[in-house]
C-alpha cells in the first residue's frame, strides 16, 4: 500500500508536466522576450540622427548616450545569470521584462523632448541605464530555457533561432522607431517599447516552464560538459576565453548598429528613409544567416571552423569599407555620386550581416561547454563582455572619427575581428582542425 501511495504524487506530476512538444512554445516565448527588448536596444540607435537633433547633442555626447543602455546591461548580465541558475528562467524573465517596461514608461513621461523643451541629460542617461539594468535579465534566462528544453542535436538550431530575436527586434525597430520619433516624438517611442515588453512578459508567464526529464527528448538538467569539480564557469578559463571572444567580435557589430546611420547620413549622404531600410535589411539578413548557421553547424559539427570563417570574412569586409571610406573622405567621388553612395550602403550592410551571423553558434558552443545547469551563468559572462563592448564602442567612435575619419573606425573594427578569432578558435584548435 505504501508503495502504491508513493507513486501517486509522481504520476500526478507526470500528468501535469508539459509534453516534449512544449519546447517550441518555450523557444517562441524566449524569442518574443528577446525581440521585445531588442526593439529598444537595437532600435533606439537607429534614431541616432533624430536623437542628436531632438536632444541637441554633439557626436561625443551622442556616443555616450547610445552606450549607456549597454553599460546597464553589462553591469547586470552576470548577476541576472547567477539568479537564473538559482531561481529558474520564468521568474527572472517576468521580473526583468516588467522592470524594463516600467523604466521605459518613466522615460516616456520625464525623459522625452517636447516642443521647445529638452529634458536634462541626466533623465535620458539615467533612464537608459535603468532600461539596460532590467533588460539584461532577458538574455541569460531565455538562453538557459533553450538549453534545458533542447537536446544536443537541436540545440545549435534552437539557440540560433533564439538569437534571431536580436536582429528581428532591430529590423522592426529601425523603421518603427524612426517613424515614431519623427511623427510622434520620443515619448511615443518609449511608450511603444514599454507596451512591447509588457506583452512579452505576459507570453513568458503563459508558456515558460521548467523542463521535465523526458529521456531522449529533452536534455536532463544534470548533464553537461562542465565538470562540477571545476567550480563552475566563473573558474573555467575556457569559458572566460570564449566569453571574451564573443564580446570583442561584437564590437564591429555595435559600430554598425550605433553609428551606421550617422555614417550613411554624413558620408554617403542618404536620406533617413533609405537609411532605415538599409539598417532593417542588415537585421533581416542577420536573422537568416543565424538560422542557417545553427542548422548547418548542428549537422556538420563544425562550430569552430564556422566561427573562424566568420572572423576572416568580417576582417576583409571591414578593411574594404575602410578603403572605400578613405577614398570618399579624400574627395574621390565615392560619397557624392549616387552609385558610390549605394555602394557604401551595400558594403556596410554586407559587413553588418556577416558580423551578426555567428551569435547562435558561439553561444551554443559556450553553453555546451558550461553545461545546462550552469548555462545561465556562462551566458551572463558572455553577455557582460558583449555589453561592455556595447558601452565602449559608441564612446570610442567619435574620437576615432576626429583623429582619422571613418577609415580608422572600420580598420579598428577589422582588428577586433582578428583578435576575437584568436580567442574563439585558439591556434591549437585551428591546427587540429586542419590536420
Amino acid at each position: 500500500m505504501t508503495s502504491a501511495l508513493s507513486c501517486l504524487p509522481r504520476a500526478a506530476c507526470a500528468a501535469d508536466a508539459p509534453p516534449p512538444s512544449h519546447r517550441w512554445k518555450v523557444l517562441a516565448a524566449g524569442v518574443v522576450a528577446n525581440a521585445a527588448f531588442s526593439v529598444a536596444f537595437s532600435g533606439i540607435p537607429m534614431t541616432a540622427v533624430l536623437m542628436r537633433a531632438g536632444y541637441r547633442l554633439d557626436n561625443a555626447t551622442l556616443g555616450l548616450v547610445l552606450g549607456l543602455m549597454g553599460l546597464g546591461i553589462a553591469l547586470s548580465e552576470l548577476p541576472w545569470g547567477l539568479l537564473t541558475d538559482r531561481w529558474g528562467d520564468r521568474p527572472v524573465l517576468l521580473l526583468g521584462l516588467a522592470g524594463t517596461a516600467g523604466a521605459l514608461g518613466a522615460m516616456a513621461l520625464w525623459a522625452a523632448p517636447s516642443a521647445g523643451q529638452v529634458p536634462a541629460l541626466g533623465w535620458l542617461a539615467g533612464g537608459l541605464v535603468l532600461v539596460g539594468l532590467m533588460g539584461g535579465s532577458v538574455n541569460s534566462a531565455s538562453g538557459r530555457a533553450v538549453m534545458g528544453w533542447f537536446g544536443e542535436r537541436e540545440r545549435g538550431f534552437a539557440m540560433s533561432i533564439r538569437q534571431t530575436a536580436v536582429p528581428l527586434g532591430g529590423a522592426v525597430g529601425a523603421p518603427l522607431l524612426t517613424a515614431l520619433a519623427r511623427h510622434g516624438g520620443f515619448a511615443a517611442v518609449y511608450a511603444t517599447l514599454a507596451a512591447l515588453c509588457l506583452g512579452a512578459a505576459l507570453l513568458a508567464a503563459w508558456w515558460i516552464r521548467e523542463p521535465a526529464q523526458v529521456p531522449g527528448t529533452m536534455r536532463r538538467a544534470g548533464t553537461g560538459a562542465q565538470d562540477p569539480g571545476r567550480g563552475g564557469p566563473l573558474r573555467d578559463a575556457r569559458v572566460w576565453r570564449i566569453a571574451a571572444g564573443i564580446g570583442i567580435l561584437c564590437a564591429p557589430q555595435f559600430a554598425v548598429l550605433s553609428f551606421g546611420t550617422v555614417f550613411l547620413h554624413d558620408l554617403a549622404q542618404l536620406d533617413l528613409a533609405r537609411i532605415a531600410v538599409a539598417m532593417a535589411l542588415v537585421q533581416v539578413g542577420a536573422m537568416g544567416t543565424r538560422i542557417w548557421s545553427g542548422r548547418w553547424t548542428d549537422r556538420r559539427r563544425n562550430r569552430p571552423a564556422y566561427l573562424r570563417a566568420c572572423c576572416w570574412l568580417t576582417t576583409m569586409l571591414f578593411v574594404g569599407l575602410a578603403v572605400a571610406s578613405f577614398a570618399g573622405e579624400r574627395g574621390a567621388g565615392l560619397a557624392s555620386a549616387p552609385a558610390s553612395a549605394w555602394g557604401l550602403m551595400v558594403l556596410l550592410a554586407v559587413g553588418g550581416i556577416c558580423v551578426s551571423a555567428w551569435h547562435g553558434v558561439a553561444y551554443t558552443e559556450l553553453a555546451t561547454l558550461a553545461g545546462a545547469q550552469r548555462a545561465g551563468t556562462a551566458l551572463g559572462m558572455a553577455n557582460t563582455a558583449v555589453f561592455v563592448a556595447c558601452f565602449l564602442v559608441p564612446l570610442a567612435i567619435p574620437h576615432l572619427l576626429s583623429a582619422q575619419g571613418w577609415a580608422l573606425v572600420w580598420l579598428a573594427a577589422a582588428a577586433c575581428a582578428v583578435l576575437a578569432m584568436g580567442l574563439l578558435v585558439p591556434r591549437r584548435a585551428r591546427l587540429s582542425a586542419a590536420s
